[in-house]
C-alpha cells in the first residue's frame, strides 16, 4: 500500500532525499565561507555556558536550517508537480507547475513573507502574461505554503505596485492561496498537506537510516501543524 494516495512512494523519497542532501552539502560547504564571527562565538558560548566546539555544532545546525528554508519552496513544488496530472516545470519558467487537465498553473513559495511586495507584482504580471499568452482559459495561483497569521484563504490576487501607487486589477483568474488549500485542490484530498506532514518523520528516518520516533512522540509534533493552519 502506498504511503500517500496522491504521490508515488519513490517520488516522495526522492524529494525528501534531495532536501536532506542539499542541506548537508550546503552546510559543510558554506560554514566558514559565510564569515563566522569569532567574537560573536565567544560571547554566545559564554552566555549559553557551552564550549566553542558545541557552539560550532549548533551554528552548523542553524545554518543548515537557513539553507533548508531556502529550498522548501522547491520541495513543495516538486511534491505538487509529482501528483497525478501535474507537471513540475523546474526553474527558468514564468510558472512553477501546471495541470493541463484541471487548467491550472501556479507559482509556489514557501512562506507568506518569502516574497517582497515588489516581487509579488512581478509574480502577478508573470501569471497574467502566462494566462494571456500560453494558457487562455486557465486559472492561476500564487501559493504561500505557510500562511500569515494561521489563516487559510483562496482569494483574488491583486498586489499593490508601490512604484505607480496602484493596485493590479482583479481579473478573477489569478488567486492567492495557502498551502493547505492548494494541496487539497491539487490532490483532491482535503487533508493532503497534513498527511504529508505526518508521514515526513518516517520518510526522513528512512533516508537518514535512523528511526525518528522521538519526533512523532513529541507533544509538539501535531500542535505545530495545527497552530500553523487554523
Amino acid at each position: 500500500m502506498a504511503l500517500l494516495t496522491f504521490i508515488k512512494d519513490e517520488d516522495l523519497h526522492k524529494h525528501v532525499s534531495w532536501v536532506l542532501s542539499y542541506i548537508k552539502q550546503e552546510t559543510e560547504k558554506s560554514f566558514y565561507k559565510n564569515a563566522v564571527d569569532p567574537f560573536s562565538a565567544v560571547f554566545e558560548a559564554s552566555i549559553q555556558g557551552i564550549t566553542l566546539s558545541k557552539w560550532v555544532e549548533l551554528e552548523r545546525v542553524r545554518q543548515g536550517q537557513k539553507s533548508m528554508q531556502n529550498k522548501l519552496g522547491d520541495f513543495h513544488q516538486r511534491i505538487l508537480g509529482s501528483m497525478p496530472g501535474w507537471e513540475d516545470l523546474g526553474t527558468g519558467h514564468l510558472i512553477d507547475i501546471r495541470n493541463v487537465g484541471k487548467k491550472i498553473i501556479a507559482e509556489i513559495k514557501n512562506k507568506h513573507n518569502t516574497t517582497k511586495g515588489s516581487d509579488k507584482v512581478v509574480i502577478y504580471d508573470n501569471l497574467k502574461y502566462a494566462l494571456d499568452s500560453e494558457y487562455p482559459g486557465f486559472t492561476a495561483y500564487y501559493v504561500e505554503i505557510i500562511p500569515k497569521n494561521r489563516y487559510i484563504y483562496d482569494k483574488d490576487f491583486s498586489p499593490p505596485d508601490n512604484k505607480t501607487h496602484t493596485v493590479r486589477e482583479t481579473v478573477g483568474r489569478i488567486h492567492v492561496t495557502d498551502g493547505k488549500t492548494f494541496y487539497a485542490l491539487a490532490s483532491g484530498v482535503p487533508d493532503a498537506l497534513k498527511q504529508l506532514y505526518e508521514i515526513l518523520p518516517q520518510i526522513t528516518g528512512d533516508v537518514l537510516g535512523k528511526p525518528l520516533k522521538v519526533i512523532v512522540n513529541d507533544p509538539f509534533y501535531k500542535e505545530i501543524f495545527e497552530k500553523t493552519y487554523s
